[in-house]
């Protein structure tokens, strides 16, 4: 790539993330540090939110949901992908790939299913009613006595698969001849894997542990379903309201965004500059030892059990969206079909999927433009700022989509720059595909990349030296053995950007221009059928992106360390 061409692409790209995504976050830093009156520096919308007993809870709660979640995710994911990679057992590439399953619902919706399950007239206490252990006329109600560990278990049990990933690839990378040398020094399984196995994976288990941490200390949804309104990004969201004559909503945002930077950061600090290649990539894969009889069957158990209990969830949310009649009773009394049917023919429902795939489609369109442009500078060209422009493009993941969407929503007020992205009627058109491209970026710009890595950068040289155009090398050869990786990281941007959360609440204002997400949650509180209508809404979401995710699959072609061989 000419130095020239690279240049020009990389400060396009830089001011568009500049514009899209540093400006609306540093417009909520600014609105927590500058007092509105005499336009002077102060921490005291900062310390006032720190005094405050109920904001402080509210931060205490969602640190508490962040670091709880984030435990109980490592205890899941740890041991099955420890597992997974040290044995064979029966079922072992089904049931690796199984674990991947709590992805496909929203934690939101799937909190619904729980609520079926767990609530006073649900499944759990009709099973124990039937059992005789307890009273039917004074049914537990473990919801409202449980409700922290609820949210905890529901951000644990969708979170998990994200760590899985991050170990299981991080486990794929080391060398079994370092185990091997410990093991014939005569050093037992439980110390070898403690002082050699886990200090090689913990860079990917705390890149790992910090993408869990921050999703789970900015989860919007479940917090709401589960009606905890004493958590930091419910709060945030209640102070919309008076965005404009309250600046303590900024305040706390600001507050979360330091959290969730400070640990992205710390992630960085301590694992992201050391040389990878410091240690020589393994030139062989450690083959699964098969467990005989009871113990391979056991792990299979193991690996099921887990899935049926990530699964929950998804059982409810079906159940409930095809009961006619369900109360106090272990299952629904009636069954019918009619509420996916009248789900799709909804007043609500059916525009809000029109504007989904419209705000979608666009998202996909920016991501897939921007990321395989910042992938090309990244692998292309020898500019010593493509490493900084590869931080850029990946710190979306880091920073809330809460606070790009209060950053988005104070900045698309009539009169402030972004306010030409709000079309006629107050259409979020532009606005929202614009918020879903930045959160995305991350997914199109790996996939761009790694497909360019892969690409043996010869086969362009020829081309160009046979006279060939960059735009007719491009076209003729970069693009073909590019395309799957970019099908694969545009399906995941496109799906993740249909079922978005905090974007969609926060900046979906009128009912007409409600995405799926957003129309979901309104069904929730709505009167009679409403539940069961966004259950069924929800199943159909679980459908989309299952077929959204295999499609992936199918398309990046790509092994990890998943499933077997």
């Amino acid at each position: 790539m000419h130095r020239r061409t690279a240049w020009i692409l990389c400060a396009t790209i830089g001011l568009l993330l500049a514009v899209g995504f540093i400006y609306p976050a540093a417009n909520v830093l600014k609105e927590a540090f500058v007092d509105p009156h005499d336009g002077s520096f102060t921490f005291g919308f900062l310390f006032a939110v720190l005094r405050d007993p109920l904001y402080r809870e509210g931060l205490t709660n969602a640190l508490l949901l962040g670091v709880a979640s984030t435990f109980v995710a490592v205890l899941l994911a740890l041991p099955l992908a420890l597992l997974n990679h040290r044995f064979s057992f029966p079922g072992r590439g089904f049931l690796s790939l199984a674990l991947l399953v709590p992805m496909i619902l929203p934690p939101f919706v799937g909190a619904v299913g729980i609520k079926c399950i767990l609530g006073t007239e649900g499944s759990l206490n009709a099973f124990l009613i039937s059992l005789g252990c307890m009273d039917h006329l004074h049914p537990y109600d473990w919801m409202a006595e449980h409700r922290l560990l609820g949210i905890v278990v529901m951000n644990a049990l969708h979170l998990y698969p994200i760590l899985y990933l991050n170990i299981a690839a991080a486990l794929a990378q080391v060398n079994p001849a370092l185990e091997q040398a410990a093991a014939n020094l005569g050093c037992p399984p439980g110390r070898r894997f403690f002082r050699v196995t886990l200090p090689l994976i913990l860079p990917g288990l705390f890149a790992g542990g910090a993408l869990v941490f921050i999703w789970a200390f900015t989860e919007l949804g479940v917090p709401l379903v589960f009606d905890f309104p004493r958590v930091a990004p419910v709060q945030i969201l209640d102070g919309i309201k008076n965005l404009d004559r309250n600046p303590l909503p900024y305040a706390l945002t600001t507050i979360v965004l330091l959290v969730a930077g400070g640990v992205f950061l710390a992630s960085k600090l301590a694992f992201g500059l050391s040389q990878s290649g410091a240690a020589p990539r393994p030139s062989q894969r450690a083959e699964p030892i098969a467990l005989p009889g009871w113990a391979g069957w056991a792990c299979s158990a193991l690996f099921a059990g887990v899935t049926a209990l990530a699964c929950l969830p998804h059982l409810g949310v079906l159940l409930l969206s095809v009961s006619g009649y369900w109360h106090q009773s272990i299952l629904p009394a009636e069954f019918t079909a009619a509420h996916w049917q009248e789900a799709l023919g909804s007043a609500l429902v059916v525009p809000s999927i029109q504007n989904s795939l419209a705000y979608a489609g666009l998202a996909t369109v920016l991501t897939l433009v921007v990321g395989t442009a910042a992938a090309w500078v990244i692998t292309r060209s020898d500019l010593r700022i493509r490493h900084l422009l590869d931080t850029l493009t990946m710190l979306p993941l880091a920073v809330p989509g809460l606070v790009l969407a209060l950053g988005y929503l104070s900045l698309s007020q009539e009169g402030k720059p972004f306010a030409i992205l709000v079309g006629a009627g107050g259409s979020p058109f532009l606005l929202l595909g614009v918020a879903y491209a930045i959160r995305r970026l991350p997914y199109v710009t790996r996939a761009a990349c790694a497909g360019l890595q892969q690409c043996d950068p010869a086969l362009e040289m020829a081309a160009r030296s046979m006279g060939a155009s960059v735009w007719s090398t491009w076209r003729r050869i970069t693009l073909p053995l590019l395309a799957a990786h970019l099908a694969a990281g545009g399906v995941l941007a496109f799906a993740f950007s249909m079922l978005e959360v905090s974007d969609s609440l926060i900046l979906a204002q009128r009912a007409e221009h409600f995405p799926v997400t957003k129309a979901t949650f309104a069904l929730m509180s709505a009167l009679g059928d409403g539940p069961q209508l966004a259950a069924a809404l929800g199943v159909w979401s679980m459908a989309f992106l299952s077929a959204s995710l295999i499609g992936a699959a199918l398309l990046s072609g790509r092994r990890s360390g998943l499933g077997g061989n």
